[in-house]
């Protein structure tokens, strides 16, 4: 009896270890688990954020790598004169004025020349453009190109090619280039009338016109501005224009601005002076009416009102105390010779004038999403468009019949 109940005895209390070790195990392995299940949920959580990173950068990179083969420089180069200093010999001998005498035909024609100099050909400036057709079609920016005198020769990789204007926007800061060649990478032009501030953008160019496909990437810092941007030519407004912090350099100039998808939204065309991190793109959609006119006649071919304006916002309009915070206002420009209604043009002869808001075109409201300039481009010379003005407080019809732009 005895020795059975120490049996028993035994025997429970092995099956009480045996039971409690089982469940020990189950409790550390589900505590294990539970807390890698913790790990893991916080580790996907990180992974989450570098994947949205390396997403992000990947997508830079393969942007950039779908469009640099067709970003080019622009090289610049005109004949300056090459100035000899004082008391170096003639170039043409020390026996050359004596061979003529006194009566020299050629001295005066030194004598206009610094030091009785010759000229040479030397680069003076430089920008970036972008190639749009595998013909040799090239955007860049006409105040890269404005010197009729000079010549411009574009650069891809370790080719030259030279280039010819074919033409030079007269109200965007727009030129398209010409060069001889087949088979060229193109890029890709996407939609900015649905751009957002925050939006990733990268900005490649020929960066102070030294550093060739050099690449900057940052945000659209806003949208719709309205700038004044100093060139070659002097001073032109451009307005309705994108602002981005990605950086852009005199050099980069007439460069893409593209998206994270590698499309081009804008044109790099200017920076705040004194300034950083503010710099200015054309929208590709304010431009491409006139790139697909030079492609079909070689010309640009616009329709145009003849009005200079600015686009309203609610910041303007409270400035100004405007009686609305949407339309066009149409001013004067920087100088007095920057007039607000161009003599002579449709919005002259339909009696269009300075402060007066032109809201709608055919029903279309005007705003920093939709530029006047870009609504009027959707028609053809010779069409009849409608204009909602407000004129002195009072809103009026206005009908103007397009025409080219001289």
């Amino acid at each position: 009896m005895e020795q059975r109940f120490k049996n028993l005895f035994i025997a429970t209390i092995a099956s009480a270890i045996i039971i409690s070790t089982i469940f020990g195990g189950m409790a550390g392995f589900l505590m294990e688990d539970f807390a890698n299940l913790l790990k893991g949920e916080i580790k996907s959580i990180e992974n989450g954020k570098n994947i949205d990173i390396v997403a992000e950068e990947s997508a830079a990179m393969m942007a950039v790598d779908k469009v640099s083969p067709a970003v080019v420089s622009v090289i610049v180069s005109k004949d300056v004169p090459v100035v000899v200093p004082d008391g170096q010999p003639n170039p043409f001998g020390p026996n050359f004025d004596d061979f003529f005498g006194e009566n020299n035909p050629f001295e005066d024609f030194f004598n206009l020349l610094p030091n009785g100099t010759s000229t040479e050909r030397q680069v003076v400036g430089g920008g970036s453009g972008f190639i749009i057709t595998s013909d040799g079609f090239i955007v860049t920016n006409k105040h890269v190109v404005t010197d009729e005198t000079a010549s411009y020769t574009v650069l891809r990789g370790e080719k030259k090619y030279q280039a010819k204007v074919l033409a030079r926007d007269n109200v965007s800061d727009l030129a398209i280039l010409k060069i001889e060649a087949n088979n060229l990478p193109t890029v890709e032009l996407g939609e900015s009338s649905n751009l957002k501030v925050g939006q990733t953008v990268i900005a490649i160019g020929n960066a102070l016109g030294e550093f060739s496909n050099s690449v900057s990437k940052g945000i659209i810092s806003g949208l719709s501005r309205s700038v004044l941007a100093d060139g070659e030519g002097g001073s032109e407004q451009l307005v309705g224009v994108i602002q981005t912090d990605a950086s852009i350099n005199p050099g980069n100039s007439g460069g893409p601005l593209l998206n994270i998808s590698g499309q081009v939204i804008g044109i790099n065309t200017a920076v705040a002076q004194g300034a950083q991190g503010i710099g200015f793109a054309i929208p590709i959609d304010e431009v491409k009416s006139a790139i697909n006119s030079v492609k079909q006649s070689g010309r640009i071919i616009r329709p145009w009102l003849g009005v200079r304006y600015q686009i309203i916002n609610k910041a303007l309009s409270d400035a100004k105390q405007l009686p609305m915070d949407y339309g066009a206002l149409i001013v004067q420009g920087a100088t007095s010779t920057d007039v607000a209604v161009i003599p002579g043009s449709p919005a002259d002869r339909a009696g269009l004038k300075a402060n007066d808001i032109i809201y709608e075109v055919n029903g279309v409201r005007i705003d920093e999403k939709n530029s006047l300039v870009t609504e009027i481009n959707k028609y053809k010379i010779g069409e009849e468009v409608t204009l909602k003005v407000l004129s002195n407080g009072q809103r009026k019809d206005v009908k103007i019949k397009l025409e080219e732009m001289k």
